[in-house]
This record gives structure tokens, sequence and C-alpha cells, in this order.
């Protein structure tokens, strides 16, 4: 069988070879003239069917493919966003849903954006990976810590696999990019990135070009939990038409397979807005200045949302998703404190007024287990043998674990209604070879909406302010996924849709074998 050079499905039928002629049939383009050879006229037809059946499933395999895939993240875009109310204000989502495949996104345990987005793009679940949210406690010590950046992450993501395959990728803001790895393609890293005085852009001549088209570039706010709202919600606007300009830059002059971007600004308005939008937040003020803040930002987002389908183009595949999502904040469960009611905590001298948690304070001779707080808790047990002052013989862990457990869930909120927390085992929820570096346990209090606070020295277990500054909302455990591609007829919602289902689909898209380690499916 001989291909023809010139046709665009040749690399999967290629064209019949008849001695004199070969003539392809394929997409109506021939080759050459037709003419009368002793060979062709005795073709028969069952030869004629199985060629046209061939031509069919060439066709269609070639329909099932992306040419390109993009990628939009929204950080923290809650599930809400497909209900008509928001649809309503968002007409390219609205056509995104309508036209493709939508559903809640389930994010990691804990869902948080490290490891949320590397879980995304890697396939992977976090005791795969070896991080647990964006700090981390080296096993072992009490002192001992380290954040999560690039240069933590164990396994490809997927524009690795692709660069690896021969193609390009264009990926700005995924976070935990930073520090840059060298791949085939561009990036624009991530907001742990210190500023735009390090080498934050791959290769290192496109910053120039960056701070350009900008007017000068930026990464994130400086502080998204402050009182001055009117200065954040101006720095989170201009932040984000900044990163849209660099994205519309990159997108039309860039060669890419896979065009992957992030925004940060969603995550950012609505820890310092949400008390402003949902009326049933317990700080909600009617009438504030602020109440339309995130609608219209979100507005925005769709606008550029359409922009950037339109620059992608018919031939490519587009899916919009979120790591996690959004919801109010009841308030903050100290839970340093409440381990030391509970006679778990002992620090070696008591402390005036509050006072940030540090492992310096703690009696570990005394101590059964600390907490490290957040949108989610980490408890840690003084193991005797693993920790260097361990307190629980290895013979009691498990009754330890669960006597603690089970009190963590009978905990009341500020009314008195008990809450409805979850508790989680490291072993219960992930698999790889870091699942023993994970906490003793995970604790989500009140399903996600009271967040953990670390500081000590309280004047009760309940706060209703965080310890780091004003924050309005909590994460939620569903984020969002909508897509378009080219040739795939399925529309609708779907159900069960696991955030790390997004890589093998990228990969499926784009004709490149899925890993056979990758943990999630293919979307279509």
């Amino acid at each position: 069988m001989r291909s023809c050079a010139r046709c665009k499905y040749a690399e999967v039928i290629g064209c019949l070879e008849l001695n004199l002629l070969y003539r392809c049939r394929l997409s109506g383009y021939t080759t050459g003239e037709t003419e009368c050879c002793d060979k062709w006229a005795a073709a028969t037809d069952k030869m004629r069917e199985t060629q046209a059946a061939q031509r069919r499933a060439a066709k269609d395999i070639c329909m099932s493919k992306a040419s390109r895939v993009v990628v939009i993240g929204w950080d923290s875009a809650p599930v809400d966003l497909f209900t008509p109310e928001w649809l309503e204000k968002m007409p390219n989502l609205s056509r995104l849903v309508s036209g493709g495949t939508w559903g809640p996104l389930r994010s990691t345990d804990p869902p948080i954006t490290v490891p949320a987005w590397t879980s995304m793009f890697s396939s992977r679940n976090p005791g795969a990976l070896g991080f647990y949210g964006f700090r981390n406690r080296k096993v072992g010590q009490y002192e001992g810590k380290w954040i999560a950046t690039s240069a933590s992450v164990p396994v490809p993501r997927v524009w690795e696999i692709l660069s690896e395959a021969g193609k390009r990728s264009c990926v700005i803001h995924v976070p935990q990019t930073f520090p840059i790895k060298p791949f085939n393609g561009a990036m624009v890293s991530c907001f742990l990135t210190p500023g735009t005085d390090c080498e934050y852009t791959y290769p290192a001549e496109l910053a120039p070009e960056l701070e350009q088209i900008t007017g000068g570039y930026e990464i994130d706010c400086d502080n998204f939990r402050t009182e001055d709202k009117a200065e954040l919600l101006e720095q989170i606007h201009r932040i984000t038409d900044k990163q849209f300009a660099a994205t519309c830059h990159l997108l039309q002059k860039e060669p890419w397979d896979l065009f992957a971007m992030v925004y940060m600004g969603p995550d950012r308005i609505q820890h310092g807005f949400w008390k402003y939008h949902d009326s049933q937040h317990r700080k909600y003020e009617p009438g504030n200045p602020f109440v339309n803040s995130i609608v219209e930002y979100y507005r925005k987002l769709d606008d550029q949302l359409g922009q950037l389908m339109q620059l992608a183009g018919p031939d490519a595949a587009f899916i919009l998703v979120s790591d996690h999502g959004v919801k109010r904040m009841e308030g903050a469960l100290n839970i340093n404190d409440w381990l030391m009611q509970q006679g778990y905590l002992t620090l070696k001298e008591p402390v005036s007024g509050l006072t940030r948690f540090d492992e310096k304070l703690v009696d570990w001779q005394k101590t059964k287990a600390w907490a490290w707080g957040g949108y989610y808790s980490r408890i840690f047990l003084n193991v005797e043998g693993r920790e260097p002052q361990g307190t629980i013989p290895a013979a009691q862990y498990e009754a330890e674990r669960a006597a603690l457990a089970a009190a963590l869930k009978s905990i009341p909120d500020d009314t008195g209604r008990t809450m409805n927390t979850h508790v989680l085992r490291a072993e219960d929820i992930y698999s790889g070879p870091y699942v023993d570096q994970a906490p003793d346990l995970l604790v989500y209090f009140d399903d996600l909406y009271w967040r953990a606070g670390q500081d000590v020295g309280n004047p009760t277990i309940y706060s209703f302010d965080t310890e780091i500054g004003p924050d309005d909302a909590v994460h939620d455990f569903h984020g969002i996924y909508a897509s378009v591609a080219p040739g795939q007829d399925e529309k609708g919602e779907r159900a069960g849709l696991q955030l790390m289902d997004v890589a093998p689909t990228i990969l499926h898209l784009l004709g490149i074998p899925v890993p056979s380690d990758m943990e999630g499916k293919i979307v279509y």
C-alpha cells in the first residue's frame, strides 16, 4: 500500500495502488485522472464496499481528534455558575454548556489549589505526588516544613508528556510552575513566583515582550486579605486585564498544540468579597457598595472567554475548568485551642493572648496531637518511634486515631448544632509511594463551611475572622467542567467527573496514548 502525500487522511488509511495507477478517493480529492485498466475493472463489489467502510472509519477517527486543545482555568469557580441565573448573565459560558459536555468536577482531597491543579494536569492523586497543600511537613520532624513548588512535582504533567511526543504547549499561570522547567513550548509561571524581577517566563526573552504588551506585567495581587476593598478590586481587574492581553498575544503568536491558562482572579475576588455577594453570609450587609462586584467580574471573564474561544478557532477543543468550588465561611474552629482543651496538646508555658501557633511552643513529652489550620485541618499524632519525642505507643496508634476522629466529629458549632464534619484517614483516600507522608487525619469542619484556625490563646474555640486577615469564603468539593470538541456529538451534563480526568482527555483529543499510570478516565 502506498500513501498519497497530499491526502489529509493518508496517515490513517493511505491510498490503494492498482499497478499502473493509484487514486485517492478520500474527501473527494483525486491525485490523477481516472484510467481504465484490467485490474481496476476487475475489482469486485466486495472490495468497493470494504474500501468505502475503511474510508468512513478513517474519517470518523480523524474527526474524533482535535488538532489542538485549549484549557482555560478559573481558579475556585463554583458549580453555581451552571444555574440558569448565572448562565443568563454569562452568554459565552452558556454557549459552551449548551453546545458541549459539562458538569460538576470533583476536586482533590483536600480541595485546594495545591495539589489540585497538579493533580488535574498529571492525573495523579496527592498520595502519588507527595504534597497535601502549599506547605508540607517533613515526616519525623516537628519543625520541618517545605513549600510545594514545581521542583516538588515527581511526575510529568501533560505538557511534558506532549513535549516528549514532539508537540508544543503554551502554559500560562498554571499553579506549581515556578521555578520554570524547560520544555517544548512557552511558559509564564504562576502565583508562587516571587515577582517579575526573577525569571518568570520560558524562554527568558519572553518577559520583556510581555512587559511591553501589558505596560508592566503583574503575577498576582499583593494581598487579597485586606480591608482596603476598593484597592483590592481595582488590582484584581487590572491584573486580569493584563494577563488576558498576554494570553491573547501568545495564543496568536506562539505555535501550540496545547494552550493552558489559569486565572487566579476568581479565587481572589471570592475570598475578598463573598460577604458582600452572598445574602446567606453571616456578615452580609444589604445595600453594600460591593454587592455586584463578583457578578461583574464573572461577566468580564465571560466576555474574555468568548474572545478566547474565537481566537482558538473551530479546529481546537476548548475546555473550561476550575480546581475546586467556593462557598461562604461560617467561621473558624480554633483547632489547637480545642486540642489543648481535650488534653491532646500541651504548651511549655501558657500564652498571653492570641498567639501564632509554633511547634517551638509545644511540650512534646506531654502532647499526643497538634494541628495545622487553613480551609481544612491537618492533624498530626505524636507517635513513639516516628516522632523524636513520641508519646503514643505504635501499638495504640489506631485506637488513639479513631478516638480522636470520633471526638472531632462531635464538635458542635457556636449555636450548639453538631457539625457535619468529615474526618479522613490517608490510607482511605490516597494511593501511591507518598501516602506515609500524609497527615494522620484530614478534617473538613461542617462540610467545609468552617475553616480551621491554627492560633492559640483565642477567647473561645470559635472565631469569625481569620488569623491572617479578612477572608469571606471557604472552598467547596466541586469545581466546574465544560468542553466542546470537533467531531464530538455528545452533549449535556455528565455526572461523576473528577479532576484527574482532564489530563487523559487532553492526550486523547490530541491522539497521544494515555500513560497506564494516569488515574483519571477519558471524558470522551
